[in-house]
């Protein structure tokens, strides 16, 4: 006999055997019937029968006795949503379920059996697993009932003797087995979907390195705009034939304007996705059935925009198939001892961010002018979300050049306006939603990096700024990577993104006064000054500092163990450095201006930048005048003259010596006089004035040896070295240059003591001894390339090509000028001239 829908099966005597053989179907009902005081039908039992029956079927179910009779798992969701306002049944529940001991599990269903008999709410929880109707009372009385052993009941079904008025059972659905259709709740992705292959395969890669037994958990993370979740959904419909089970989504909302989704609000979205037709009230209890629902299934789960580990844990599913990922703009650490893996997003590639806002509204524009589109897309940061509302913003004005759209991101206070689509500021908000969520703390440090004119933010630079510590700064600039609002570029090295920089100097000139920002920029440019003497005492030990006047000692400085290392950071601050020359003079903070650009001295010798050289000394000589400083105008001539000379302006340059000379002679600083003379007399060497030359430069060396100045006596003697060689005194070129190599060695001056070598080498090989020569210049070159210095590279081998010509090997000549060619065309063009020169006559 088959009963569908709702069947009403009056027999006899098979109560217990059907409970036992597992043949009923979930929701049935085997009672005895009394009449009810509304006249219908209420169901009753022994409580002892009751309590055999549910012992006895769990029993049975535990020991596999019956072939024909499902499992505890057949009924396991059903009966942990029953169960979830119950949790002390439900833990007992689980482990009956999931114990691997036989005879515990039936002693934990014997005492499950009591409890379920002592309280009503438990009984009416498990009757659907025992066939017994939600709406029998089980009060315990003496009367039962059978259903028949033949009888195969589908549905739910109500076992009475006899019946008495209607019978309603409510909530049930339409047929047994049905279920919810398989959620597939993924949002769809752009269709303007570019450039990010790699980082598909990087998925999928982190997908395989995650651990095994848990669900797979990736966390994808980067700053607002960045693309995550167009990248995860289109990665996660790639892989959808895999998770048979479904795809579930859930928006966090992190950084929404009603502020972050708690986890029970996504649990009871969820478990009602997978069929719980009742959702229990607390976290735990949620959480908790979640678990068990999903502990065979194979799901992916989309978390888009979280906030915290605590917001993600609760919503992990049970089964080691499943795949779970989280998007959010900070990197979740928390999550790690989870097993999750973490993939930190980047901005796209040039050639892919063009092609994005080709797709979104730039079409021929953007072929048409390649130059104005590269200028688009990078003053978007390469962010899709900026780049998209770029294209977006073209496509409504088809007449717009490009070139007039990248003028307008160009400037910072128009910036984040110039990125709106009908009247919404996707990105402004974005960073502002990510800005309000930081601390106080960190806020105050967002504002501060953002006023900072640098590119690269040092850890000991940001805490001398603000006027901290590097203990207590570093973990804040943490929290602002932490929400991918800083890239850490590794050790103490930060980054802005360059729209997030342009938001944080918004919001520094929105909300701190001038006088706090003046502070900050001030302490900022004595850092710049502090860091760039300590450079200078490391690459020229005996050059005299001048008095440090009207600053405050930085609160974190670098220390610099080598000369490489000293030199490598003048070079990579070269442009913070002339930046804060520049911002310096114009805030009339003209003490630090003229002391910053004289601690720079090693800069400029090595690295050779003649227009910075010359745009740097000149406001530090203005500087030095503006203050009536007469030692620092001094100094400012004198090392000014000589990138005047460099630039081949020699006129000049000699003016400026001869001033130098002036002012020091009127100071009663011989030293500075000296320094004067002795930058005159090379000015006059490229001139051509050779016995002037000589004539000062020999003066030069007697007020030196006066003073006791044995680093200025020994470069006097290198370009005494030089004259002799231009005059083709070779022997007397020698003994100036290997006295002045002597001495700078012994003092351990070993980039001027190879400017010696290399003019010794160049007077030996032009004196007939080739071999010897080319050894000390090629000895000289050695540390040339050491200390990075690629002018006397250039030079070296030029002195090179000279020896070889001179020795009648003009292929060889040509070969090593060729090459010094190619040093100096990206350094001095005056230089490169001369080669050519050379070239052309050899």
């Amino acid at each position: 006999m088959f009963v569908e829908r709702v069947s009403v099966c009056v027999m006899r005597n098979a109560f217990y055997q059907g409970v036992e053989r597992g043949r009923f179907g979930r929701g049935a009902a085997c009672v005895d019937q009394l009449p009810s005081r509304e006249g219908g039908v209420t169901g009753v039992m022994r409580e002892q029968d009751w309590s055999d029956a549910l012992e006895s079927a769990i029993s049975r179910a535990v020991r596999g006795d019956d072939r024909d009779a499902p499992g505890l798992g057949e009924w396991s969701a059903s009966v942990r949503v029953r169960l979830a306002g119950h949790p002390e049944v439900l833990a007992l529940w689980e482990r009956v379920l999931t114990g691997r001991d036989a005879t515990e599990k039936e002693r934990l269903a014997r005492r499950l059996a009591g409890l379920a008999v002592r309280d009503e709410g438990v009984r009416r929880a498990l009757a659907g697993w025992l066939g017994l109707s939600h709406d029998a009372s089980m009060d315990p009385v003496h009367h039962t009932n059978a259903l028949s052993d033949s009888a195969q009941v589908l549905g739910p079904s109500v076992q009475a003797r006899d019946i008495h008025g209607g019978i309603h059972l409510h909530g049930l659905p339409a047929r047994l087995g049905d279920r919810p259709p398989v959620p597939r709740q993924l949002p769809l992705y752009s269709a303007n979907f570019v450039g990010r292959e790699a980082e598909l395969r990087a998925l999928e890669e982190c997908r395989a390195s995650a651990p095994g037994g848990s669900p797979r958990l990736l966390v994808v993370s980067g700053p607002p705009g960045i693309g995550k979740t167009t990248l995860v959904t289109r990665w996660l419909a790639q892989v959808a034939d895999e998770f048979v089970d479904g795809q579930l989504f859930a928006d966090l909302g992190a950084y929404g304007p009603a502020g972050p989704v708690s986890p029970a609000e996504v649990l009871e979205h969820f478990l009602r996705a997978m069929g719980a037709t009742s959702v229990p009230e607390g976290l735990a209890e949620r959480s908790a059935l979640w678990r068990s629902m999903t502990t065979d299934c194979r799901l992916a789960v989309l978390l888009d925009d979280g906030l915290s580990a605590a917001q993600v844990r609760p919503l992990l599913p049970a089964s080691g198939n499943c795949l779970v990922v989280t998007t959010s703009r900070r990197q979740l650490t928390g999550l790690l001892m989870d097993g999750a893996v973490i993939h930190q997003l980047e901005a796209l590639d040039p050639d892919a961010a063009l092609e994005l806002l080709a797709r979104g509204g730039g079409g021929a524009r953007v072929r048409e002018n390649a130059v104005a589109a590269r200028d688009v897309v990078r003053l978007c940061a390469y962010l899709p979300l900026a780049v998209s509302l770029a294209a977006a913003h073209l496509a409504v004005r088809p007449r717009q050049p490009l070139s007039a759209m990248a003028e307008q991101l160009a400037d910072d206070q128009a910036l984040f306006d110039a990125l709106t689509v009908d009247g919404e500021d996707a990105i402004r908000a974005a960073l502002d939603a990510s800005y309000r969520l930081l601390s106080d703390e960190a806020r105050a440090l967002y504002r501060a990096a953002g006023l900072l004119p640098v590119a690269r933010l040092d850890l000991p630079m940001v805490a001398s700024a603000v006027g901290g510590t590097v203990a207590h700064t570093g973990p804040a600039l943490d929290r602002l990577v932490e929400s991918n609002l800083l890239h850490h570029l590794g050790g103490d090295v930060y980054r802005f993104h360059d729209l997030v920089r342009s938001h944080a100097r918004e919001r520094a000139l929105a909300e701190e006064d001038q006088p706090e920002r003046e502070l900050l920029l001030r302490r900022f440019a004595e850092w710049c000054l502090a860091m760039t003497a300590t450079a200078q005492r490391v690459l020229t030990p005996h050059h005299v500092d001048p008095e440090r006047e009207h600053l405050h000692p930085p609160t974190a400085l670098v220390p610099f163990t080598t000369r490489e290392a000293a030199l490598a950071w003048l070079g990579a601050e070269r442009g913070t450095l002339m930046g804060v020359v520049r911002s310096s003079f114009e805030a009339g903070w003209f003490d630090l201006c003229w002391q910053l650009v004289d601690a720079m001295l090693p800069f400029f010798y090595r690295f050779r930048p003649t227009q910075e050289w010359i745009e740097a000394h000149e406001l530090g000589a203005e500087a030095a005048r503006r203050i009536g400083h007469r030692q620092g105008l001094s100094r400012m001539l004198i090392t000014g003259g000589g990138g005047l000379r460099n630039a081949g302006r020699y006129e000049e340059s000699a003016r400026w010596y001869k001033e130098a000379a002036e002012v020091a002679r009127a100071n009663g600083d011989r030293l500075q006089r000296a320094r004067a003379l002795h930058g005159l007399g090379n000015t006059w060497i490229w001139l051509e004035r050779l016995p002037e030359a000589r004539e000062m430069l020999r003066g030069a060396l007697e007020e030196r040896a006066a003073v006791g100045y044995r680093r200025g006596v020994a470069l006097s003697r290198v370009s005494l070295g030089e004259i002799a060689i231009r005059l083709g005194e070779y022997g007397e070129a020698m003994r100036e240059l290997a006295e002045a190599r002597a001495s700078l060695e012994e003092m351990r001056e070993t980039y001027d003591a190879a400017r010696a070598l290399a003019l010794l080498g160049l007077a030996t090989g032009l004196h007939g001894d080739r071999d010897a020569g080319e050894a000390r210049l090629r000895e000289a070159m050695g540390e040339f390339e050491r200390a990075g210095s690629r002018h006397w590279q250039a030079r070296a081998w030029e002195m090179l090509g000279e020896v070889a010509q001179t020795d009648g090997d003009r292929a060889e000549a040509g070969r090593r000028y060729r090459h010094s060619l190619s040093l100096y065309t990206p350094l001095s063009g005056r230089d490169a001239d001369r080669l050519e020169e050379r070239l052309a006559k050899l």
